[in-house]
């Protein structure tokens, strides 16, 4: 691993349970339940859980749903008369 990359994995803000919670706008037991399921990557700090930001920004990114556009909403002929 070079210096660049660690530097940059170490310096990474792990977030408490209790943050991560906060940042999504929810109740902590919602990402306890995200953890247990293994919806969401996590770190082992001893006995703690730490969420790592990037892994918050990606459990987002992945739950993100496109608006519609005027196409989607017209049905799709084919062969009509």
């Amino acid at each position: 691993m070079s210096n660049g990359i660690r530097s940059a994995t170490i310096a990474e803000q792990l977030l408490s349970v209790e943050a991560a919670a906060e940042r999504l706008d929810t109740k902590p037991r919602f990402v306890r339940r995200l953890i247990a399921e293994r919806r969401i990557e996590y770190h082992k700090v001893g006995r703690h859980v730490r969420i790592s930001e990037s892994a918050l920004a990606d459990f987002i990114a992945a739950g993100k749903v496109s608006q519609l556009t005027s196409a989607d909403l017209r049905p799709k002929l084919k062969g009509a008369a």
